[in-house]
C-alpha cells in the first residue's frame, strides 16, 4: 500500500470513494467540491492510499484558523476520510491517518481537529473528544421580537466581502475570548459566498449566513461584537416568522441569543461532537491564549505514540504560555489527555477516565490556565 499526494487526475476516483462512503453529490455540489479541493492538491493537503493503481483511501487536511481563548492559530481540519468498502478492516484507515498527522505537523500546524464518523480509530492516533457544534431549535416568532436600541447598518454580502468577513471574525472571537471556532481561508469563503440559496448579510461588526430548510430557517453562522448588531441580525432572521415556524441555528453554548429570548424553558439542542489533537506541544502552547490572571507553572510528561514521550515545563503569565523541555515529570498525560486538557476538559475528568495520572499538585493551575468552553459553528 503506497501513500502519496493526490493529483487532479485522481479526483474522479476520490469522488467514487466519497459516493461509496457518504452517498453521491449533486452535479452542482460536485462542481463546487472540485473547485474547493483543487488548491489543497498543490499544497500537499490531500493524501491517498493506493493498492497498485487503485485508490483505496483518501483524506484531506483543510487549512483553518482556530481561536483558543481569543487567540487565532493555524489548524489542520481533517475531512473527507474515506476508505473503499473492500479495504475496510485492513488497517488502511489507520495508515492514512498516521500519514495525515505526520503531514499536518510537517506543514507547521500545531493542532488538528475533525468530526468523527467513529471514535476508536481517531482516539488510537491521539485525537480526543473536545467540543461540539451546538444546534438549537428556536421559535422564529421569538427572534422577531428582539430589537436593537438604535439603527444598525446591514447590507447584503457576496464573494468580494470574504476578507472583510474574516476581519469581523477575528475581532469578534478575540473580544469574546472564544475557544474552538474556526474560519475558512479567504478563497474558500469567497466560494461559499457564491451560494445563491444563502441569505448573506454583513454589518460593521457582525454577519449572518442563513437559508431555508424545508419550512424552517437554518442559521449556519451568526456572529456579532456588539449588543445592537447581535439583536439586529437575530431580528433579521426572525423576520421570516410569518412563514417559518422554527429557526435551527449553530450557536455557542452561551450565545447571547439564548438570554435575549422572552421565554425560555425547554430547548431542543443537538450536538455534533468534534475531536482534537495537539501535534506540536511547544508550538501549540505558545500559540494559545490564556486567562490574563493565570500566573503559574507545571511540569508534565506527554506520551505521544507518534511523536514520542517527552516532558515539559509549562509556564503561564499575562495571557501567554510557553512549553520548554524538562526532566521526566510525575504528572503523565497521554497525548489524548493533553489534547483534551488544552481544550478545557478538567483534570478531574481526565484522571477519572485514565488520560492523566501521577502527582496532583498542578491540577488546579492546569485547570485555571486551560479553562475553556470549546465549540464550533462550522461543520467540515
Amino acid at each position: 500500500m503506497e501513500i502519496r499526494d493526490l493529483t487532479p487526475e485522481d479526483l474522479d476516483d476520490v469522488l467514487d470513494l466519497r459516493k461509496r462512503a457518504f452517498g453521491p453529490l449533486s452535479s452542482s455540489d460536485n462542481d463546487t467540491w472540485r473547485r474547493a479541493v483543487l488548491p489543497s492538491l498543490g499544497e500537499g493537503r490531500y493524501l491517498g492510499a493506493f493498492d497498485g493503481s487503485r485508490l483505496a483511501a483518501a483524506a484531506r487536511l483543510r487549512r483553518f484558523t482556530q481561536w483558543w481563548h481569543g487567540r487565532p492559530q493555524p489548524m489542520a481540519g481533517v475531512a473527507g476520510v474515506t476508505v473503499g468498502p473492500e479495504d475496510r478492516g485492513r488497517g488502511v484507515g489507520t495508515r492514512i491517518m498516521r500519514a495525515v498527522v505526520e503531514r499536518a505537523t510537517a506543514l507547521g500546524d500545531a493542532v488538528s481537529a475533525l468530526y468523527p464518523a467513529t471514535t476508536p480509530i481517531y482516539r488510537s492516533l491521539g485525537y480526543e473528544h473536545a467540543g461540539a457544534q451546538y444546534n438549537v431549535t428556536l421559535p422564529a416568532e421569538s427572534l422577531r421580537g428582539i430589537r436593537p436600541s438604535g439603527p444598525v447598518k446591514i447590507r447584503r454580502m457576496g464573494p468580494g466581502d470574504a476578507a472583510e468577513l474574516i476581519s469581523v471574525l477575528h475581532r469578534v472571537h478575540a473580544a469574546a475570548r472564544s475557544s474552538g471556532p474556526v474560519s475558512w481561508d479567504e478563497d474558500t469563503w469567497s466560494l461559499w459566498l457564491e451560494n445563491k440559496d444563502d441569505f448573506l448579510y454583513l454589518a460593521e461588526d457582525g454577519f449572518v449566513v442563513y437559508r431555508w430548510r424545508g419550512g424552517d430557517m437554518r442559521v449556519e453562522s451568526l456572529v456579532a461584537a456588539s449588543p445592537d448588531t447581535t439583536k439586529a441580525l437575530w431580528s433579521l432572521v426572525g423576520s421570516a416568522s410569518s412563514i417559518a415556524r422554527n429557526v435551527v441555528a449553530s450557536v455557542a453554548p452561551d450565545d447571547p441569543v439564548l438570554w435575549l429570548l422572552r421565554e425560555r424553558s425547554h430547548e431542543e439542542v443537538t450536538q455534533a461532537r468534534w475531536m482534537f489533537r495537539v501535534l506540536d506541544v511547544a508550538a501549540a502552547v505558545e500559540r494559545r491564549g490564556y486567562p490574563a490572571h493565570a500566573a503559574c507553572d507545571a511540569l508534565v510528561t506527554v506520551d505521544d505514540p507518534l511523536a514520542g514521550r517527552r516532558s515539559w515545563r509549562l509556564e503561564f503569565a499575562g495571557g501567554s504560555g510557553a512549553a520548554t523541555p524538562a526532566e521526566e515529570a510525575e504528572v503523565v498525560l497521554s497525548v489524548n489527555g493533553f489534547s483534551a486538557l488544552y481544550a478545557g476538559i478538567p483534570t478531574g475528568t481526565l484522571r477519572m477516565c485514565g488520560l492523566m495520572s501521577g502527582d496532583e499538585r498542578y491540577d488546579e493551575a492546569l485547570d485555571m490556565a486551560f479553562a475553556a468552553k470549546p465549540y464550533m459553528l462550522d461543520d467540515f
